[in-house]
């Protein structure tokens, strides 16, 4: 069984910064050929001066979308999808549209990649996805993060069964600096930071090469599926 990306073909499907190219980068480490694609194609184009990094269009809701990249790419052996929206805010904030983008983006994006790029990934090949601690440590403001990730993780363990032997895992990230909490200002931050730091046993906060090493992992080890790797820290402990 092949236990390292060299020569191997991976999709990253996602934004051109944070854990997407962390993950984008650590294969290409891996002597990978990659494919980055999201919505954006000409932003993922600008983002990486590499020859050994393509990239595409993609919108994991729209089905019709996802069966065109498919047919471009042909054979693939690895896929990550890191795609996410979410729905946060207490019970009395959420609306339909906010669940329904985030359940259509993490959950029944992936069941829909998995149909139409199952035919495509090679023998020995690997399908990854993103679950989230909220799934296992909920708090009050993340009910819709929380349920849609718990559907993810749930899922992981269902295609792994549908797709066998291709394998299937999900990767549940705990607080990672990834810029999307700059939202809270420079002290907001901090303090958030702060609070997280001093609780979890790890005693520190993620960071997207964390992450990315994990999805390394599972694209390499051939005896992992229908795993979530809960790289958070701790978190759900405290």
């Amino acid at each position: 069984m092949e236990t390292t990306l060299k020569d191997r073909t991976v999709l990253v499907i996602g934004r051109s910064s944070g854990i997407a190219r962390a993950i984008t980068l650590a294969a290409r480490a891996e002597g990978a050929r990659v494919v980055v694609a999201g919505r954006d194609r000409t932003k993922l184009e600008q983002a990486y001066d590499d020859e050994g990094i393509r990239a595409e269009e993609i919108d994991v809701t729209v089905d019709e979308s996802i069966a065109a990249l498919a047919d471009r790419l042909g054979s693939v052996d690895h896929l990550v999808t890191t795609a996410s929206s979410r729905a946060r805010g207490r019970l009395d904030e959420l609306d339909r549209d906010a669940l329904r983008r985030s359940f259509d983006t993490k959950v029944i994006g992936p069941v829909m990649l998995a149909k139409h790029f199952a035919p495509h990934l090679a023998e020995g090949g690997s399908f990854t996805l993103f679950s989230g601690v909220a799934a296992f440590k909920p708090a009050v403001g993340f009910l819709g993060v929380a349920i849609t990730n718990g559907a993810a993780d749930f899922l992981t363990r269902s295609l792994s069964l549908e797709l066998a032997p291709i394998r299937v895992n999900a990767i549940s990230p705990g607080v990672i600096d990834t810029g999307i909490w700059d939202a809270l200002g420079e002290d907001g931050k901090a303090a958030y930071f702060e609070h997280f730091r001093t609780h979890n046993p790890a005693r520190r906060i993620g960071t997207v090469d964390d992450i990315a090493q994990a999805v390394v992992f599972a694209m390499t080890n051939p005896f992992l599926t229908g795993v979530t790797l809960r790289v958070d820290g701790g978190e759900p402990l405290t």
